[in-house]
């Protein structure tokens, strides 16, 4: 009898009410499976005590129980934030903060000499005033994260000083990149006509390509110190094994990502010919010649996998061309008498398109774990099984990673392969 009267009224709500119902609905579906995913995980952090058999030989048993707690206070907090999260994004919908704050991005504009019409300056402000709000409830979480879980744990190298200046700093930085950039695809959408989603992707695909190509030139050396690689052993070895492989390495940089935390990294980016390495300088140990100064100053991507991304964006940009003239979808969420480029492409983009980048975001996970059980073995057929072996449990200790992970959770979450599922890929070669 219940479910018949639920779809009864269901049916009864206007179209507007139905959409933003499901997307209420949704958004809580996702937030209880990832709770429920979680929950599974830290079973496994605290009923896992003792080092597996697997590890007996290569992780002693008071590392083990370090990344055990690290891992289990990580997911702790990461249950309340996520939690907060959860409830903040329900109040502001069902508060009307969007409409709200679209109202007062509009009267400041017009303070400041724009009319209504001027519908990209009240887009900057509203764009401004969000991310402003976001950056503002963000920070109690980021500095319990830094100064509460990493400080507890031996990880966190920054002052409240130098923390605060970098978070105005990124908060700067972000509004030069976004504001120009935003103001430049809504003048695209405006003026493109029926093909504007043709326009608008190639305009986000250049954007995107200058970004990658300048970021590690112009701006990661605003927050980070960047120097190449000074000459010796490591950097000859570096170059040589680049050049067996026929890797069109051109440069290799050190970043002193030691005044913000202990935990290390490596990746490499750059298109084409133009490839690049960055080593953190917290895998370097006895590195003196990061204490001089030098003038000059993410994560590499599959070619394959950056071109799925683009052909995604070209297809979001066509279904928002076709949605953006309903004006349900607007309704739902406050906006009756106008339908402002920017709050469509959110609501297009933000919420409509959820399922769908929930289950994209699933099999570009999915697929990057292909990518790097392909890379090891790619070190197996070089004869490098042995080092990576070894660097991988390196790796595992200095961060405080747990080697244990819940099946359903790693499936849905890692990029990377587990560590026991990658060294038992290797295991056989390392032998050999």
């Amino acid at each position: 009898m219940a479910l018949p009267l639920l779809g009864e009224l269901w049916d009864e709500l206007p179209v507007e009410k139905r959409i933003f119902c499901s997307v209420l609905l949704f958004s809580w579906a996702v937030y209880l499976w990832e709770a429920f995913l979680a929950r599974r995980q830290r079973k496994v952090y605290r009923t896992t005590t003792h080092v597996p058999w697997e590890l007996g030989q290569i992780m002693d048993s008071e590392t083990f129980e370090k990344s055990r707690l690290y891992q289990l206070d990580k997911s702790t907090f990461s249950f309340w934030s996520g939690l907060y999260s959860e409830l903040e994004g329900t109040l502001i919908l069902l508060c009307g903060g969007i409409p709200f704050l679209w109202n007062v991005s509009g009267q400041i504009s017009g303070r400041a000499g724009f009319e209504p019409e001027y519908e990209i300056a009240q887009s900057l402000v509203f764009l401004l005033l969000a991310t402003l709000f976001s950056a503002v409830t963000g920070l109690p979480w980021s500095l319990y994260n830094t100064f509460v879980i990493e400080e507890k744990h031996g990880f966190n190298q920054q002052t409240l000083g130098f923390f605060f200046k970098d978070a105005i700093k990124k908060f700067i930085v972000t509004q030069c990149i976004l504001l120009p950039v935003t103001s430049l695809l809504l003048y695209i959408i405006k003026i493109g006509g029926d093909y504007f989603f043709i326009y608008a992707w190639l305009f986000t695909l250049v954007v995107s390509l200058v970004l990658v190509t300048i970021y590690a030139d112009y701006i990661a050396p605003l927050f980070d110190k960047f120097i190449p690689l000074p000459e010796g052993e490591l950097k000859q070895a570096i170059e040589m094994m680049a050049k067996s492989i026929d890797f069109p390495l051109t440069k290799v940089y050190v970043v002193e990502g030691s005044k913000r935390s202990s935990h290390s990294n490596a990746y490499f980016y750059g298109f084409f010919k133009n490839k690049r390495i960055v080593l953190f300088d917290t895998l370097l140990e006895d590195y003196s010649a990061l204490n001089k100064e030098h003038p000059e100053g993410e994560d590499g991507e599959d070619d394959d996998t950056k071109s799925k991304v683009k052909m995604n964006s070209f297809l979001c940009f066509f279904l928002f061309a076709v949605l953006i003239g309903q004006k349900e979808l607007f309704a739902a969420f406050g906006f009756y008498e106008t339908q402002p480029t920017l709050i469509g492409l959110m609501i297009i983009f933000q919420f409509i398109f959820s399922p769908y980048n929930e289950v994209l975001s699933f099999c570009l996970t999915v697929l990057s774990r292909r990518f790097e059980f392909q890379a090891d073995a790619f070190a197996k057929e070089l004869g490098k099984a042995k080092d990576l072996y070894s660097a991988l449990i390196k790796l595992n200790k200095d961060n405080l990673g747990f080697p244990v992970s819940d099946w359903i959770f790693s499936m849905w979450h890692y990029s990377h392969p587990p560590l026991l599922e990658r060294l038992q890929a290797l295991k056989d070669a390392k032998q050999d």
